[in-house]
């Protein structure tokens, strides 16, 4: 189907923009922080604190949100926990850059969300950023009853190059914990490309995020092409994706990593893990952000929340 009118309506709002790939790392930053909120769905949640813990490179920035619950003898909760890396190709966006889609999944799965400032390249190159996601997942697990959460019902979620955060988390965690119940992955960077699969030359530009971007944070992230062959960099690499939590996965049609990540639901249910998919037809990259604004992004999040509502109460 043709590009969503309500995509393309934002798209040609960037329209005459320099490419991001052309920009320095501190302009591509700011640009990101940029982005506007209005019109979007800004649920009310209880509490919001922004917080530091120790980290592997120094003091480690979370932000917590805490839902509204019922509240009895024992006050609210204990609540489901909802670990969450924002988007950022590994280079850009923060806490702030991803404030709405953590106060919709707060509010929207009744959980607890702890959303990670991990360590950005190319100032700590990989696999820095994934080393603080895996902290900040033990953090959380073992800070359980200081953040008035559930141990047994504890997921990751990310978008994009935090979805690649997510599932390297994801199979981190195999060794050593904690137990997650669901991964949320939000058209994620799986695999490092070179030349491309066919949704990168599709897709290579004119949708948003293009090609010759994926290169320039690939080439930020990594100290050299050799590393994307571990599977701490490249999730679809691993060798065997078995034991890994339940997911969801979504992908978008006019996306350069629509294939990559629609390639990673295919080698879960392979290896035996329960997957739920959906190929979201007319969107492009980044549309997860546009809650209130773009009535897919809408729904999308609203079937993201109901699907980890149903694997808390499962868990």
């Amino acid at each position: 189907m043709p590009v969503d009118p309500q995509i393309q309506e934002l798209l040609d709002l960037m329209a005459g923009l320099p490419p991001a790939h052309t920009l320095s790392v501190a302009e591509a930053r700011a640009r990101m922080e940029q982005r506007p909120r209005e019109g979007l769905r800004i649920p009310p949640v209880a509490r919001v604190e922004d917080r530091t813990i120790p980290g592997l490179g120094g003091d480690l920035a979370l932000r917590i949100y805490t839902p509204h619950g019922v509240i009895g003898e024992h006050g609210a909760g204990p609540f489901p926990l909802l670990v969450f890396f924002h988007g950022s190709g590994f280079v850009v966006c923060s806490l702030d850059t991803h404030d709405v889609m953590c106060r919709n999944l707060c509010a929207g799965a009744g959980c607890v969300v702890v959303s990670v400032d991990y360590r950005l390249a190319p100032e700590h190159k990989f696999p820095a950023g994934a080393d603080d996601c895996l902290h900040a997942t033990r953090w959380a697990a073992a800070n359980a009853h200081e953040l008035n959460v559930d141990p047994r019902r504890i997921a990751v979620a990310g978008d994009s190059a935090g979805g690649n955060m997510a599932a390297v988390t994801a199979l981190r965690v195999r060794e050593g914990g904690p137990h997650l119940c669901a991964q949320l992955l939000i058209y994620p960077v799986t695999d490092y490309h070179e030349p491309g699969t066919p949704s990168y030359a599709e897709n290579a530009e004119g949708y948003g995020l293009t090609r010759l971007q994926m290169k320039w944070f690939w080439d930020h992230y990594l100290s050299d092409p050799s590393e994307a062959a571990h599977p701490h960099a490249s999730p679809l690499r691993a060798e065997s994706l078995r034991g890994v939590a339940p997911a969801l996965v979504y992908s978008a049609q006019y996306d350069v990593l629509r294939d990559e990540a629609e390639r990673y639901a295919d080698r879960l249910r392979e290896a035996g893990v329960p997957v739920t998919f959906k190929r979201w037809d007319g969107m492009n990259h980044g549309f997860f952000n546009w809650i209130g604004r773009v009535d897919k992004a809408t729904q999308a999040m609203d079937e993201a929340c109901a699907w980890l509502r149903e694997a808390f109460a499962k868990a």
